[in-house]
């Protein structure tokens, strides 16, 4: 098994993108070019990292304005796990009523990339969305049709890998989930999932892109952004109740990855999950 660092390694590279700052409904608010390298030095034992993202100058005329941030790695913080895939996920690692809470979740498939960062306020509601799509420099942009819930009905296999912060073992199990709509237009969901088969239903009422999942003790919401990411979110982060933040992306018409950052009844981060799968029907 490869370690940390060598997973993140995989991220190295040229990427050039946008960060795309959404409302809490998903609405776009501004969108903004980027370019970042993700470099390796001394046989690949530190790594820097470059960004510049490229603001609308106030005199049209103008060149864009740069900004530009730079980071040296020669290790990886508590705070972010990598899949061997190069996914990942960097975020809060104790949630705390006094400070803002959230996470960054990135996919990385061929020569593409997808990183949404959650943002909470300190009420525990969602505050903002960063959605950032990139592709390797030299390739080609794939288009995304507009990201709809009837591109998720159907049958869901899967494969789930857990991984934890304390970097024990991690697990492995398969997933099996059924989408559809019944009479009364709202979203019928079946999970099936781990060694013991665990099984959940639930229902979603639909409002537009977002889906309310709010007949539980833990209600979320799922908000369908662009290019079919998705952002699955707790109604409120609450101290006292277990909840997660999970991402998803829709990368072709019958494959779909997940990320799902866990947290505790103590606010504490117990572990991220990727699941990798594809449609059935």
């Amino acid at each position: 098994m490869n370690s940390q660092w060598q997973n993140f390694l995989k991220n190295i590279g040229e990427w050039q993108g946008s960060f795309a700052q959404l409302s809490p409904q998903g609405e776009l608010i501004t969108d903004i070019p980027s370019h970042l390298t993700l470099e390796s030095f001394n046989d690949n034992q530190t790594a820097r990292l470059t960004l510049k993202r490229f603001y609308p100058n106030s005199d049209p005329t103008a060149p864009p304005e740069v900004k530009e941030l730079v980071r040296e790695y020669q290790s990886l913080g508590r705070d972010l796990l990598f899949f061997e895939n190069g996914a990942f996920s960097q975020g809060t690692i104790q949630l705390s009523p006094v400070s803002q809470s959230g996470a960054e979740f990135g996919f990385i498939y061929e020569n593409q990339r997808l990183r949404l960062v959650e943002l909470f306020n300190t009420d525990g509601q969602l505050e903002s969305l960063t959605l950032i799509r990139e592709k390797r420099r030299g390739t080609d942009i794939v288009k995304y049709p507009p990201f709809t819930i009837e591109a998720l009905l159907g049958e869901w296999r899967g494969e789930a890998m857990t991984i934890y912060p304390d970097l024990r073992s991690p697990e492995s199990y398969s997933t099996r989930m059924q989408l559809q709509l019944d009479n009364d237009h709202q979203l019928q969901q079946n999970l099936t999932f781990g060694v013991q088969e665990t099984k959940i239903s639930s229902k979603a009422r639909i409002d537009g892109s977002i889906l309310y999942f709010d007949q539980g003790k833990n209600p979320v919401k799922v908000i369908l952004l662009p290019d079919g990411a998705s952002a699955t979110i707790p109604e409120k982060v609450e101290l006292g109740k277990p909840c997660f933040f999970e991402a998803g992306w829709l990368i072709r018409p019958n494959l779909r990855q997940r990320l799902i950052r866990q947290y505790n009844g103590k606010g504490e981060w117990v572990s991220l999950t990727l699941v990798t799968e594809q449609k059935q029907s």
